[in-house]
């Protein structure tokens, strides 16, 4: 299912954040979000999963999610955010079973279908055998592979990450971004992946948006929107980008690192 951003704006007090931006996600694919910080991508995502109130049009697959219930666009739009708190007595399965509240019935009760959804859910990520730990036991890398768990226990066609590499060493990294990436092949998501390693962006998504000050700046392939140029523009820093000589994939490093 393709979302559609189209002429979205943001603002708090009477300060705008977004100004009119437009932004499209297509079904099986990785965009990255980038800029620097304050850009406004932790914004976008909380407006698309409508956390914060926007003015403009968000579509998802021709569904007005601006006008649908919070039921229902939570059967849409999933999220792993940022900052997550989770109550740290509560088990992993237990956290991944949140993820079934869009389809409560009508007593408000967990059917058999949502276990095996949830356990389904764990399988994908790994992290079955965690089903019993309390997350405040959990590692950083447990505990994002727990919250893409309850993400995809949603089962909506859209998936929202903010940052959910931050904190975490380059193996973990590493394995969270594959994972992404396996999962949004094989149920065809639609995902938008806020993050601030551009090289990391430029390995794993397949379109790439630069945000800056609230608005794209550019937008394309990695190949097409890592340049030199246009990254130094952005982040206000002199950049090389050169390209891997077997992958083709730009990585991007500051000039300043090879001046002694």
């Amino acid at each position: 299912m393709t979302l559609s951003i189209r002429r979205l704006s943001v603002s708090y007090a009477r300060r705008e954040v977004l100004h009119s931006l437009s932004l499209s996600l297509e079904e099986g694919e990785i965009t990255a979000l980038i800029g620097p910080n304050g850009a406004g991508k932790s914004t976008l995502i909380k407006a698309v999963s409508g956390v914060v109130p926007s003015k403009g049009e968000i579509f998802a697959g021709g569904q007005n999610l601006q006008a649908v219930s919070r039921r229902a666009r939570a059967r849409l739009v999933a999220v792993v955010p940022q900052m997550a708190f989770l109550p740290p007595h509560f088990t992993s399965w237990q956290t991944v079973m949140l993820g079934r509240t869009p389809y409560l019935n009508f007593l408000g009760h967990f059917s058999a279908k949502d276990e095996a959804i949830v356990r389904r859910a764990l399988e994908q990520v790994d992290a079955l055998s965690l089903a019993k730990t309390p997350v405040g036991n959990l590692s950083g890398g447990e505990r994002q592979r727990v919250l893409l768990a309850r993400a995809l226990a949603q089962e909506t066609p859209i998936l929202l990450l903010d940052e959910p590499t931050a904190h975490l060493d380059l193996k973990y990294q590493v394995d969270i971004l594959t994972l992404v990436r396996d999962l949004t092949r094989m149920h065809r998501l639609s995902v938008l992946l806020a993050i601030h390693d551009l090289n990391l962006a430029a390995q794993y998504a397949d379109k790439v948006a630069l945000l800056v000050e609230g608005r794209i700046r550019a937008e394309g392939t990695p190949q097409e929107v890592f340049h030199a140029g246009t990254i130094a523009e952005a982040y206000g820093l002199p950049v090389e980008v050169i390209r891997h000589p077997e992958s083709n994939v730009p990585l991007v490093f500051s000039s300043l690192w090879t001046k002694k």
